[in-house]
This record gives structure tokens, sequence and C-alpha cells, in this order.
């Protein structure tokens, strides 16, 4: 594994969003190909956007603009659950594979909802 270079990699929360990418991924390989531009285009972008928003956030100055993108990571996130949940209504995932997923997304919300937390905090302080 390379050497951390910029800050954001060490954050346990960035690295539990790359983990979730490759989960992602791997699901969505299996699903329909006429799903290609529909379900399995928007569950991966969404789940990219988790950890885009926590690596351009953590680029910002102020801790404000820091939480908005926590926040829109959290949102993301959000977004990936309910594209994992109409794949399994609709058979292209196991209720199985579906909570496991599911654990995964509540742990890095747990994560991502302390870092936002944490950043409002430091953006008080005078």
């Amino acid at each position: 594994m390379p050497s951390h270079k910029f800050g954001f990699e060490k954050l346990m929360v960035y690295q539990e969003a790359r983990s979730l990418i490759l989960e992602i991924y791997g699901v969505t390989r299996s699903f329909p190909l006429d799903e290609r531009f529909g379900l399995t285009a928007q569950l991966n972008r969404a789940v990219i956007s988790v950890a885009a928003n926590i690596a351009e956030g953590s680029s910002r100055i102020s801790f404000k603009e820091q939480a908005q993108f926590s926040q829109v990571a959290f949102s993301s996130l959000m977004e990936v659950l309910c594209h994992l949940d109409v794949a399994r209504e609709l058979g292209f995932l196991s209720y199985e594979r579906f909570a496991r997923l599911r654990k995964q997304i509540e742990s890095l919300s747990n994560k991502l909802n302390s870092l936002r937390r944490t950043q409002v905090q430091r953006g008080k302080q005078p």
C-alpha cells in the first residue's frame, strides 16, 4: 500500500469509503446488463461521491466548508443505501448481501456524522 501523502488518506472514514467502493463495484458487476446505464451507473457514481467529498472537503480551509462536504458525503451514502434497497427488491441483490452492506454503511455513516460534528464544533470556536 502506498504511503499516505495527503491528510484525507489517513482518515478512517475515507478508508472505509474506499472499501465500500470496491464492495459496490463488485456487487454491480452482477447486475443485468440493461441496468448498466441505470441503477448500476447511479450506484457507482453515488458511492464514489462519498469518498470524493471526504477528500475534497479535507482541502477546504474553513471548518464550515469541511462540514458541508461531510454532509454531502453522508447524503451520497444515503443514496447508495436507497439504490441497494431497490436492487434488493428487484432481485439483483440477496437479502444477506444487502444486510452486510447495510452494516458497512451504518458504520461509515456513524463516522461521517462524527466527523461532521467535530468540524461544526471547530467552526464555532473563536
